[in-house]
């Protein structure tokens, strides 16, 4: 078994069909797996795959609703692959048809490896200006470790498991954590530009300003627990105050249609949730 593509899904009806049938369509003449990782759905998430085990020989479903959050779906999925190769993509995106084959390729050479996304046909044209310049798109470097996000992620099983696969009690940003954590034991992640998958975006502007709330208290959580690694402290509250005063200054030069407002309206959202963050988890840095 050449690669164990791992799905961790949760009321994932309305999508996950597009990304089984993604699969479905995947160019590779090597024997792979696709694992679907159920983290408790109550929609008709299981009957859709269930239809899709008839089809497809490579396809089998595991219960991994024993602990709230994708981190746990994605752990299970990886104790019961049959490779020595994981792929992580999501039920809400869609792999392009060279993926797996990809995956495989970079897994050969590479004990860690990160793909790359596409954003113009799962989303609407003013999605992608709002929101495209937020995501982790590939390799994403920063002043700690790299990172990326974790719907494109190839490693090798026995990596996963030396650090103890995902952090099960994060349940946001837990891909970024991963990240870091193998980079800590030295191993290097390399960027795979012809592993693409289409991303999807919240579609709502509702939804996009909850979801970047939410990630930035998270992200507080996220560096507080590094910083016990040896991370340096990298956001501190004269940083979140200066930010505050620019926000109005932003908003008068910059805001000038629907694109440019989201955008303020998101930096508004991560403002928020760090300062959130910083009183939920007692992270008071100077």
């Amino acid at each position: 078994m050449k690669l164990s593509v791992i799905v961790p899904c949760f009321n994932a009806a309305d999508t996950i069909t597009a990304q089984l049938e993604a699969l479905g369509k995947q160019q590779c003449l090597e024997p792979w797996e696709i694992i679907i990782a159920d983290n408790g759905s109550t929609d008709e998430t299981v009957n859709i795959v269930k239809q899709y085990q008839q089809i497809f020989t490579n396809l089998r479903l595991v219960d991994a609703s024993a602990v709230k959050g994708s981190a746990h779906a994605r752990n299970t999925g990886a104790s019961v692959a049959l490779s020595e190769n994981l792929a992580f993509c999501d039920a809400d995106d869609e792999v392009t048809s060279g993926w797996v084959a990809a995956m495989i390729e970079a897994l050969s050479k590479h004990d860690f490896v990160a793909g790359c996304s596409d954003y113009s046909k799962l989303n609407e044209p003013w999605v992608v200006k709002s929101c495209g310049v937020r995501e982790a798109n590939g390799v994403k470097d920063y002043v700690y470790f790299p990172y990326a996000a974790g719907n494109n992620l190839g490693i090798k099983r026995s990596i996963h498991n030396l650090v103890g696969g995902f952090d099960e009690k994060m349940l946001l940003l837990q891909d970024i954590d991963y990240c870091w954590r193998v980079q800590k034991t030295g191993i290097k992640l390399e960027s795979v530009s012809n592993a693409i998958i289409y991303f999807r975006f919240r579609n709502t502007v509702k939804g996009m300003y909850r979801r970047c709330w939410r990630l930035a208290c998270y992200d507080i959580l996220l560096h507080q627990k590094h910083q016990q690694m040896g991370m340096p402290k990298l956001i501190r509250w004269r940083h979140l105050s200066k930010d505050a005063a620019i926000l109005p200054l932003k908003f008068l030069l910059k805001v000038r249609n629907k694109e440019t407002f989201v955008r303020w309206l998101l930096d508004l959202a991560w403002l928020g949730g760090h300062v959130q963050g910083c009183l939920k988890y007692n992270y008071l840095t100077i």
